[in-house]
């Protein structure tokens, strides 16, 4: 039975701490905050409560592996899962409204078809049947296995994009808006691509081609809530550490990984108290935690932007509003920017974007409201970082964020209780410009969350680009020292947070003799 001291009680950590205390290790969780969960909080206020990390649930596969690996009760047990459908109603800057079915290609090509024209939806198909293929290529080495030791093989981008005859000679899509501009072709079918790498923060203009992973995983795999709000997954997963006997420690801020001859054998909190460990598991960035650098010359290092800024994180509007949500309503809502680049350039070039891509989240869920005429709603877009050219602490920056969002996200209530445009959840048209004023008539209060609250957004691992959107290793230069979570391979989002976990889990369980995740 060895000792181990998990930094932190994020998803990815959580993972990890429930998975290793099964395997007859005494493992205690230090967090420096006074709750778990990590991204996945919530606030609650007048009866209101509201997610303020993701708001679905996607690959629920890998929470089903952890449940079924740490006890008897399945996740399904623990959490009230209801797959969502449609799975998104996305508004264009043109006006133009399509309704995606969740997790059938044939729906997505037949919507797509029915709402932008003839020949888009087989576009998008054989967009979807591409990126099939990077999925085949990259699942094993990019979410089941440890970063390879000759990671320079995932240099090379998996997507089998088309050859193309551009600037008088034969060229291939090498990143995402390459794929939008030249295989897309139509502008709404684009910023529905690019709207996927925005949304974990990665540029399309330098993202790789693989980064069609994003919305193929989504639609083959589906959308789920958590009845409750994805905070329920918090809770199931700590009830579950507590049910292996996994200790927490909160309050607790761990200052530094102690270190002898070469190896890290425990703790430093906060006071000075040292705690002794046989393995140190950190779903903290490890860098501040340690002296020198955390990964051996030639490992992947942690991403940054690309000029060395901050980032990219996500700013939130919390909405309390009066009135019951309609009938039919779109659980989730992306009203798109403009396809002209004015976005991107203006969030990785550290300015608020005039048009943003905002994503509205309308769930049914009566946990989430004090009674049936009311509604809780959540609007978020990515936005610069904290600390480079925005200062996010600026009461006058929150506002004037929150009403461009409030403002954009009015096209997403354009419908209520009318017929017009085939109704919240029809293909019909209307306007992305807002301007209806639906949410301040029924708006009762509002709250912000910016990224200097949240932190910045953490992205998948990618092949392609030459390595530079890989993450780095769950094993650092110091044995016994070992990182998890979204800085960590495989990256952020929650599925990829959960098989972290199941990573390191494997190297300290199994060590040399581990060759991934099943």
């Amino acid at each position: 039975m060895a000792r181990i001291a998990v930094i932190g009680a994020g998803m990815g950590a959580m993972a990890a701490a429930a998975r290793l205390a099964v395997a007859g290790h005494r493992v205690t969780v230090y967090e420096r905050a006074s709750t778990y969960g990590g991204a996945l909080g919530s606030v609650e206020r007048d009866g209101f409560a509201f997610d303020t990390g993701p708001g679905l649930l996607h690959l629920p596969a890998v929470w089903r592996d952890l449940f079924l690996k740490t006890g008897k009760e399945p996740l399904e047990r623990c959490v009230e899962l209801v797959q969502v459908d449609p799975s998104s109603r996305h508004v264009f800057a043109d006006g133009t409204a399509v309704s995606l079915p969740n997790a059938s290609r044939a729906g997505v090509v037949s919507a797509l078809d029915s709402a932008l024209g003839t020949g888009a939806g087989e576009r998008w198909g054989d967009f979807l049947g591409r990126a099939r293929d990077a999925w085949d290529r990259s699942r094993r080495p990019l979410l089941e296995e440890p970063l390879w030791p000759d990671w320079r093989t995932l240099e090379r981008d998996p997507y089998p994009a088309p050859r193309q005859r551009r600037l008088l000679r034969t060229r291939q899509a090498s990143t995402l808006a390459e794929v939008a501009a030249w295989e897309l072709v139509d502008d709404r079918l684009a910023a529905l691509l690019e709207s996927y790498a925005l949304a974990y923060g990665l540029d399309p203009r330098r993202a790789p081609a693989s980064a069609a992973l994003l919305p193929y995983l989504e639609q083959t795999f589906g959308s789920w809530y958590v009845v409750g709000g994805l905070r329920e997954l918090a809770r199931a997963v700590y009830e579950r550490c507590l049910a292996r006997r996994v200790a927490f420690s909160f309050g607790s801020e761990v200052v530094s990984v102690v270190e002898k001859d070469g190896r890290a054998v425990g703790i430093e909190l906060a006071g000075g108290t040292v705690v002794e460990a046989d393995h140190v598991v950190a779903g903290v960035p490890v860098g501040p935690l340690i002296s020198g650098e955390p990964w051996p010359d030639g490992q992947v290092r942690p991403r940054r932007g690309a000029g060395g800024e901050p980032l990219p994180g996500r700013f939130t509007v919390l909405m309390a509003l009066r009135g019951a949500r309609p009938p039919r309503t779109a659980h989730r809502t992306v009203v798109h920017a403009p396809h002209d680049g004015a976005e991107a350039g203006a969030v990785f070039g550290g300015r608020l974007a005039e048009w943003p891509t905002v994503t509205v989240l309308r769930p049914d869920d009566a946990r989430l409201r004090p009674d049936g005429a009311s509604e809780a709603v959540t609007l978020s877009a990515t936005v610069p970082g904290h600390g480079g050219p925005l200062d996010w602490s600026d009461p006058e920056l929150r506002e004037r964020c929150a009403a461009t969002l409030v403002e954009r996200a009015e096209a997403a209530f354009a419908d209520d209780g009318t017929a017009s445009g085939g109704g919240p959840g029809g293909t019909g048209t209307g306007t992305a410009s807002g301007g209806t004023g639906a949410i301040r008539k029924r708006l009762l209060w509002r709250e912000t969350l910016t990224p200097l609250e949240s932190g910045p957004l953490t992205a998948p691992a990618l092949a392609g680009a030459g390595g530079s959107h890989l993450l780095p290793s769950n094993t650092t230069r110091i044995p016994g020292l070992y990182a998890v979570g979204g800085l960590a391979h495989p990256g952020g989002g929650l599925a990829h947070a959960g098989m972290s976990g199941a990573l390191v889990a494997g190297l300290i369980v199994e060590g040399a003799d581990f060759r991934g995740s099943q």
